[in-house]
């Protein structure tokens, strides 16, 4: 099934606050994942295998690289065989690039909130708010409840990533 985010990644300089607004308002902490994302050569788009102890999922995504506000577009599928599926996609495909990261992930209602370590990187903080669970979300209420959040956070314009970890990794 498709859905849509509007997201923003950005550098994360004062985890701490971050951690405390979350908790302060009744966010939903689901747990530290680590996780490996291996992505996929693909024509358009990104497709990864995400590969974690709380998510396991098949994913392919297109998104503009800009910084603020972004919609993504994507699919996403569950799998129990993450080492088969990986065998098999990376024989069909050929692996782009794997990104492996300490994950701490949040929920408030409908948003979903990643605190993200990766070695060499340093720490971020992704804000994604989905339809998934809340059909009746515009584009436009997913885009404030992103820069509600983004102003919570204190997120700063130059700190907006406009790339995934995989485009940094990758020098792009």
């Amino acid at each position: 099934m498709k859905h849509i985010n509007v997201e923003i990644k950005a550098k994360c300089f004062h985890l701490k606050k971050v951690e405390a607004f979350l908790v302060n308002n009744g966010a939903r902490f689901v747990g530290a994942d680590y996780q490996k994302d291996t992505y996929f050569n693909v024509p358009d788009g990104r497709f990864k295998l995400r590969q974690g102890n709380i998510e396991n999922s098949l994913i392919f995504y297109t998104r503009n690289n800009q910084p603020g506000p972004k919609q993504s577009d994507f699919h996403l599928v569950k799998f129990e065989d993450g080492k088969a599926l990986e065998q098999l996609l990376t024989e069909a495909l050929g692996i782009k690039v794997v990104v492996e990261k300490k994950r701490s992930i949040y929920y408030l209602d409908n948003v979903k909130i990643h605190l993200d370590e990766l070695e060499g990187l340093g720490t971020f903080v992704e804000i994604e708010a989905s339809n998934i669970n809340a059909a009746d979300k515009t584009i436009d209420d997913l885009r404030k409840q992103c820069e509600a959040l983004i102003a919570a956070f204190d997120i700063k314009e130059q700190d907006l990533i406009h790339n995934s970890y995989s485009d940094i990794l990758l020098g792009e």
